[in-house]
């Protein structure tokens, strides 16, 4: 299969510190990319630039072969968790995937509902997100990213929060969305997260990006 994105010399400071050195990676679609490394190391920068949200300083990256920044503004046909999910404290978890929703009008009540159940939440559940725990606020962030079934899911930390059960459901959702073809790149802490799902795995250290398998 060919590369769905193409990251090509990919250079970016941040104040005077350089976050991405060089970066050359391709990630394939239809696969399970992972990338490890400790906090800080540009994990999330090469993340956040992927998706068009941080502009490079030098380099390219292209998505389905058109490049970011000259031919598309940001990318599509994406979901994503990058950093904390952001919710309305106030309102219960569907009603903020409703309100999301909304906004381009694609996804309906019935493909909410069944994101939510697709990552262990009861739509049905009256409690307001500011009463949420952190992992399940997590589960929230994912059904967010999965509800418009993008062919593409760019999760950070997609397992932080999680108890054994979370971590559990999350990878055997992951692994069915790959086996549908969809193309996933997330990043983690966790080598024995990557190591049981992810077809290439990454190490970011100090914006330098290595290949491990």
């Amino acid at each position: 299969m060919s590369n769905i994105i193409t990251v090509t010399d990919a250079y970016k400071e941040l104040g005077k510190r350089c976050v991405l050195d060089h970066v050359h990676v391709g990630f394939e679609e239809g696969k399970i990319s992972g990338i490890i490394g400790r906090n800080g190391s540009g994990k999330t920068i090469l993340l956040k630039a992927i998706l068009g949200l941080l502009p490079l300083d030098k380099g390219e990256i292209s998505v389905r072969g058109k490049v970011m920044g000259k031919e598309i503004e940001f990318m599509e046909d994406v979901g994503f968790i990058v950093n904390e999910p952001g919710f309305l404290p106030y309102e219960s978890g569907r009603r903020n995937l409703r309100y999301i929703a909304s906004i381009q009008n694609t996804v309906s009540d019935r493909a909410v509902d069944e994101a939510m159940e697709k990552v262990g939440l009861n739509p049905r559940d009256r409690k307001r997100v500011g009463q949420y725990s952190m992992g399940m606020r997590q589960r929230l962030g994912i059904a967010q990213a999965i509800m418009e079934s993008p062919s593409v899911l760019i999760l950070d930390e997609p397992m932080n929060g999680l108890d054994n059960d979370g971590v559990g459901d999350i990878r055997v959702l992951l692994m069915k969305m790959r086996k549908e073809g969809r193309t996933i790149l997330l990043t983690s802490h966790s080598k024995e997260d990557v190591d049981l799902l992810c077809d290439t795995v990454y190490r970011m250290d100090r914006g330098v990006l290595t290949q491990e398998r």
